[in-house]
C-alpha cells in the first residue's frame, strides 16, 4: 500500500459504501416488483415477485379438462418459467451495473 495516502483510502471507502447502499436499494426495489406472464391464449396467468415467489395464479375454467391434466400442467409450468425468466432478466439488468467485471452469480 506504499504510495496510497489516507485520503485516497477514505474516498474509496465512501464510494464502496455508496455503491453498497445503491445495490441494496436496487435489490429492495426488484424484490418489491411483480412480474406477470400469460400463455399465448391467455388461459393461464401467473404473477411472481422479484423474490421468485408466486403471488397469484389464475387458470381459465375453459382450460380445465379432467381428461387432459397433462396439458394443464405443461401450460402452468411454461407460464411460471416465463415469469421467473422475467425476474432473472430484470435482476441482470438492474444489478449488472454493479457487478460488471466481477465474477458474481446473480
Amino acid at each position: 500500500m506504499k504510495g496510497m495516502n489516507l485520503g485516497n483510502m477514505q474516498g474509496m471507502m465512501k464510494q464502496m459504501q455508496k455503491m453498497q447502499k445503491e445495490m441494496k436499494n436496487e435489490q429492495e426495489a426488484l424484490e418489491a416488483t411483480e412480474f406477470e406472464a400469460t400463455d399465448a391464449n391467455k388461459l393461464v396467468r401467473v404473477t411472481v415477485s422479484g423474490k421468485k415467489e408466486i403471488v397469484d395464479l389464475e387458470i381459465q375454467e375453459a382450460l380445465v379438462d379432467p381428461d387432459d391434466i397433462d396439458m394443464l400442467q405443461d401450460l402452468v409450468i411454461a407460464t411460471l418459467n416465463d415469469a421467473l425468466q422475467q425476474v432473472d432478466q430484470a435482476t441482470e439488468e438492474r444489478m449488472g451495473r454493479f457487478t460488471q467485471g466481477m465474477n458474481l452469480p446473480f
